[in-house]
């Protein structure tokens, strides 16, 4: 064989293996990702008793764009819940007026004490001024079915401890679609759906259930008050508790549209959170996460390296061949992230066929998180300078 004719067979060779290799890791790192069922028993009517032991508690600050929607979404069953609150924590754009119009109950929150957070300090005023047995915390833009609550419900009943759900995340604008890699990696790095799940408790903050009793025995959110990524750090206080922490997603019952304030605000969110959950995730999930984000590296580095080649060679055939062989594997990774993402979002097209844009955002936001969150030990969060980690914890 001639050098050229061993490159294509090498680049044939390379491309399958990257592949299978993203598929595999995929399927095994989401075998057992299961979404939140149906409720076996019809949501309760306006006026019909049927969820009077729950409280919802809705930490918001600056949700003017969010939080009438999640109130619209729970009117059906506001007059069956115990209580319904807004924790307005310091919002300068009229939220809590939007809050009051919707139907909540709003306690406007102080600023966090030394040493606290503000979601945590918001739910934890939240659940203080709340009497139900069954504690629901919301984010603000999230946005639930009329079946979603008792499904919640009917998912706690089952599985006790903490319930948490990953919403099914609804991009809008453009610069939203750059999300899909965060959400991907975001369920496969915690390792939650393997067939073997970490030892590593994780929950995902949006979206979780649980009982006052149990809220309680594990500390409730004061025994987190300094942790930036309270779902983990309150899932980890349920373990240290001996109770159960189980996670599903929300399919059509719980979905939420993430940084509707723009592209700023995605790259805060964004930073604000991956870098510290990726140190706090199964260090094994992390990895095969990462590897599964390497092989699309790979092949989006592939096409561009077969191009090159093309170029320098003058178009010679084997160089067009391997730029063959590299844009099907272009091809049949957008068709495989188009099938993951389907799974956890609705996702546009060019989300999956132009993988390497929302890729590359990716890289450079949990570049510049590793920077801001292990380096500096400070982020920016809706306009407040925030404390990470340990030097938050040392403040």
């Amino acid at each position: 064989m001639t050098a050229s004719a061993w490159s294509l067979a090498w680049d044939v060779v390379l491309c399958v293996v990257l592949v299978a290799s993203m598929v595999v890791l995929a399927r095994h790192q989401l075998a057992r990702l299961r979404t939140l069922p149906a409720p076996q028993a019809a949501a309760p009517g306006p006026e019909e008793p049927g969820l009077p032991d729950v409280s919802v508690v809705v930490p918001a600050r600056n949700e003017a764009v969010s939080v009438p929607a999640l109130l619209a979404s729970l009117a059906p069953v506001r007059a069956s819940l115990r209580d319904l609150v807004v924790v307005d924590d310091g919002s300068t754009d009229g939220t809590a007026d939007l809050a009051a119009a919707g139907g909540a109950h709003v306690l406007r929150a102080p600023e966090p004490p030394a040493g606290w957070v503000g979601k945590s300090w918001a739910c934890h005023l939240g659940v203080q001024a709340t009497s139900g047995s069954v504690l629901v915390f919301l984010d603000a833009d999230t946005d639930l079915s009329t079946e979603a609550l008792p499904a919640l419900l009917e998912q706690h009943t089952r599985e006790g401890g903490l319930v948490s759900v990953q919403p099914h995340h609804r991009p809008v604008r453009a610069y939203e679609q750059l999300s899909a890699y965060f959400n991907a990696v975001s369920l496969m790095g915690t390792g939650l759906f393997a067939p073997r799940p970490p030892c590593v408790p994780m929950a995902f903050g949006p979206c979780l259930v649980t009982s006052r009793a149990d809220y309680v025995a594990a500390g409730g959110h004061e025994a987190i008050r300094g942790e930036i990524l309270d779902d983990a750090s309150l899932a980890a206080a349920y373990d240290r508790a001996g109770l159960p922490v189980s996670c599903v997603v929300g399919g059509a019952a719980v979905a939420m549209r993430m940084y509707p304030g723009g592209a700023r605000q995605l790259v805060e969110g964004w930073t604000k959170n991956f870098a510290s959950g990726a140190t706090q995730a199964d260090p094994r999930s992390s990895v095969l996460a990462g590897l599964w984000v390497a092989t699309h590296c790979a092949v989006a580095g592939g096409v561009v390296s077969a191009l090159v080649t093309v170029a320098t060679t003058r178009g010679a055939v084997s160089a067009w061949l391997s730029v063959l062989v590299w844009l099907l594997a272009w091809v049949a990774t957008a068709t495989h992230l188009r099938g993951l993402l389907a799974r956890i979002g609705t996702f546009r097209w060019w989300a999956w066929v132009l993988f390497p844009v929302p890729l590359a955002f990716f890289a450079l936001v949990f570049l510049r998180s590793l920077v801001l969150t292990h380096l500096l030990g400070r982020v920016t969060w809706r306009g407040r300078d925030v404390a990470v980690g340990a030097r938050l914890r040392s403040e």
